[in-house]
């Protein structure tokens, strides 16, 4: 599987809290709009594996005026992971929408819109 340490080093190295906050960020950066990967899969894509709740730590703890796309990432289950009524989920759908990812019974089609890095990479 790709992921975005994998242009750094071709071994896994003990990383440091920062770095693995990093790993997230950067790898957050690659999801192009109109995608959606699930926590899981953005802690796999960091380099990560098993790390979702960090991922999700990450993603709730990021500032309002973050220019990062944190609105991409949701739960296993296709839906938003926010409070039903919060502003914050309004944002995150309003802008995932603004995307062109349609929501079916507020849930998003995870086999059309989940993002497949190592298709995206693939030098076939």
């Amino acid at each position: 599987m790709f992921h975005v340490l994998d242009q750094f080093t071709d071994t896994q190295p003990l990383m440091s809290s920062n770095q693995h906050k990093e790993a997230i960020y950067l790898a957050l950066m690659t999801i192009p709009p109109g995608k959606v990967v699930t926590y899981g899969e953005l802690a796999k894509l960091a380099g990560l594996p098993g790390a979702a709740r960090l991922a999700g730590r990450l993603m709730s703890g990021l500032s309002e005026n973050t220019t990062l796309p944190w609105h991409r990432v949701i739960n296993a289950q296709g839906r938003l992971s926010l409070p039903e009524d919060s502003e914050g989920r309004k944002i995150q759908q309003a802008r995932l929408e603004a995307e062109g990812v349609i929501f079916e019974r507020g849930k998003i089609n995870l086999r059309i819109y989940r993002y497949n890095a190592a298709a995206a990479h693939s030098t076939d």
